[in-house]
């Protein structure tokens, strides 16, 4: 079983390859790849005609309707993609690039998001440095994750996820005084976070390819 160490504070070309990790892609050291159903279904077991309404619940929870069908596609492509292990990395990209942009890491969000998002996450960092503000955020929880709409386009696959999450969220000015939120009072967000990859190419990396509220 593979154990998957988050090190936010690691060098940018080993912070690529953790994503690589988490996002969906086997070493080759874990169990035999499981039937595509079962893939798919993040399911205990595999989905069939005759699954458990407990197993049904889990894949509903899961899955949005209609997307099934393009995580099929996904699997047809790139037989290595893992869908529940995507839906966990999804979550830790979420937290990272949350932390990133907090910090206004720019070398980091650049190897987590794609050049359209990278750049929209810059000019706010860009904008913030301008006003001085500084932003004391804490992701507490991610509450669930969930399969929106997944796709292949040519060779491109994506997947929208959508995150429920709590976030205290404080702005501060230069002197370090509060501007704007709380650290005790958590808001609830939720978010819809669009991954995107080039199916059996050689870089590995799902990254942020758009987002939007839900």
């Amino acid at each position: 079983m593979l154990f998957y160490i988050i090190l936010l504070a690691m060098v940018a070309a080993f912070l690529a390859l953790r994503l690589y990790s988490v996002l969906g892609k086997r070493t080759g050291h874990e169990q035999p790849l499981k039937p595509v159903e079962e893939r798919v279904a993040v399911a205990p077991a595999p989905r069939t005609i005759d699954a458990t309404p407990e197993s049904r619940e889990v894949v509903n929870r899961n899955i949005a309707p209609g997307a099934e069908k393009g995580l099929r596609a996904i699997v047809a492509a790139d037989p290595s993609f893992d869908m529940t292990q995507f839906l966990e990395g999804a979550q830790s990209a979420y937290r990272m690039t949350l932390e990133a942009f907090w910090k206004g890491d720019e070398e980091a969000l650049s190897h987590l998001a794609e050049e359209p998002v990278q750049h929209a996450f810059a000019e706010a960092i860009a904008a913030r440095k301008t006003a001085g503000h500084v932003l004391d955020n804490r992701l507490v929880s991610i509450e669930s994750a969930r399969i929106e709409d997944a796709s292949v386009e040519g060779r491109v696959g994506r997947i929208t996820v959508r995150l429920d999450a709590d976030i205290a969220a404080v702005t501060r000015d230069g002197d370090g005084n509060v501007v704007a939120g709380s650290l005790s009072d958590a808001v609830q967000t939720h978010d819809l976070w669009t991954f995107a990859r080039t199916l059996k190419s050689d870089d590995p990396n799902w990254k942020l390819a758009e987002t939007d509220e839900a």
